[in-house]
């Protein structure tokens, strides 16, 4: 996961148009604070690598594409808060919000300082106790104060958990040495209750967990620590972050990880998330068109939920126009690291809550587009990156003109 800085401030470029966010809650378990057909959301200040790029290109007469990337850093996207502390971090968000105000449109921003980010890999930090974690928590609440915001909390901290054994009995990769394999999983899961909940007494603000992707944990899984975590306090999870797969994929995905979250917490069913059908079985991860099979597993075992009664989603499209990538034939890198910097994406649907499904509450671009994923090297050790010329990345965070061109030029549905 590549953090983006926090940017101090509202966007530099033209004000969106006006958004609000009413905060509603259904009778049944789980509530979500609903997001209003036609709502928009908030736009904050650019990278400043993008600004630059932009100048350059029309400095040069590439008029086109300099009006493409000022359309696309123009486009809401969220607010990474990922450092800071204590006043400094309070008033931070409530410059943002505060600026979103100005413009009635709502931010999102993405908490991301959870203990073993990343579990040390390029996205590494992250507060250093369960006590500083939790007032980083309540340093961000204040500054949110009765603002209207959404909050996607810590992207990756579902999918990877330190010293954590997954649901069918096999240890994960992440041991950092640092971390106490007797109480790190249980203090993965209390911080995000904690934070779940320190939001969620806010009045306006929404808040999302990390429910991974379709390539990444299967349904039964993702629903097994979302439940751990308190997805049915929270307004529901996210999906795709900072990665590159197809919303078709991502619609049924999550629609299964939410039927899953109801199976496996109904008193007859109580805890047998692992009974639950995913992408890899009884469907094939390969061919999306046995997919099918999946759903005929929930239809016969979930049966029609009333979307009320089952946990919402999001999904980031920030970069999924051209869906997942498939290394060249041939490669003989150690791990292709498709989630990393791969060529030729495009920019996929455009911010909005008219996501034509009752349980997608909105398709965000969260992944702040153009921003690299971190160095690449595919696992050869190098720095170089060889799906790239044997380049070196930027550093995750920082903008990557090349992909940023790539983006544009590739976007779905293309840019106007």
């Amino acid at each position: 996961m590549a953090p983006s800085p926090v940017r101090r401030g509202p966007r530099t470029l033209a004000a969106m148009a006006v958004a609000a966010l009413a905060a509603a809650a259904f009778a049944a378990t789980p509530a979500h604070a609903a997001i209003p057909d036609r709502a928009r959301f908030y736009t904050p200040a650019p990278n400043p690598g993008a600004v630059e790029q932009i100048r350059s290109l029309a400095v040069t007469g590439h008029w086109g594409l300099a009006r493409k990337l000022a359309t696309m850093v123009e486009t809401p996207q969220a607010v990474w808060v990922t450092q800071l502390s204590g006043a400094e971090l309070t008033r931070v968000v409530r410059d943002h919000v505060r600026a979103a105000a100005r413009t009635r449109s709502m931010p999102v921003f993405v908490a991301y300082n959870i203990p073993f980010r990343d579990c040390g890999a390029y996205s590494a930090g992250g507060a250093r106790t369960v006590a500083e974690y939790r007032a980083w928590i309540d340093a961000f609440a204040a500054g949110l104060g009765d603002s209207r915001a959404a909050v996607m909390l810590e992207p990756d901290s579902l999918g990877i958990i330190p010293w954590y054994t997954d649901i069918n009995g096999k240890p994960e990769w992440c041991k950092p040495a640092e971390a106490d394999p007797a109480t790190a999983q249980r203090d993965r899961f209390a911080m995000l209750n904690y934070a779940v909940d320190r939001f969620k007494a806010l009045r306006h603000t929404s808040v999302y967990l990390d429910g991974t992707n379709s390539n990444w944990l299967s349904s039964g899984d993702a629903a097994d620590r979302l439940v751990r975590a308190g997805v049915q306090r929270a307004d529901g999870f996210f999906l795709n972050v900072s990665n590159f797969e197809a919303t078709e994929r991502l619609r049924k995905y999550g629609t299964w990880v939410a039927k899953c979250i109801h199976y496996g917490t109904q008193e007859s069913t109580q805890g047998r998330f692992r009974d639950c059908a995913s992408q890899y079985h009884p469907a094939d991860p390969k061919d999306f068109s046995t997919w099918t099979l999946s759903d005929q597993w929930y239809d016969a075992h979930v049966g029609d939920v009333a979307p009320g009664r089952l946990s919402h989603f999001v999904v980031d499209t920030s970069r999924n126009g051209q869906g997942s990538w498939t290394p060249p034939a041939g490669n003989t890198w150690p791990d292709p690291m498709t989630w990393c910097n791969p060529p030729d994406r495009g920019l996929g649907a455009r911010p909005t809550t008219r996501t034509g499904d009752p349980l997608i509450d909105a398709f965000l671009w969260i992944k702040v587009p153009g921003e690299s994923d971190g160095q690449c090297d595919r696992g050869t050790g190098t720095g170089l990156d060889p799906a790239r010329g044997d380049q070196p990345d930027p550093a995750a965070g920082a903008w990557f003109p090349q992909q940023a061109i790539e983006l544009v030029r590739l976007a779905d549905p293309r840019l106007r």
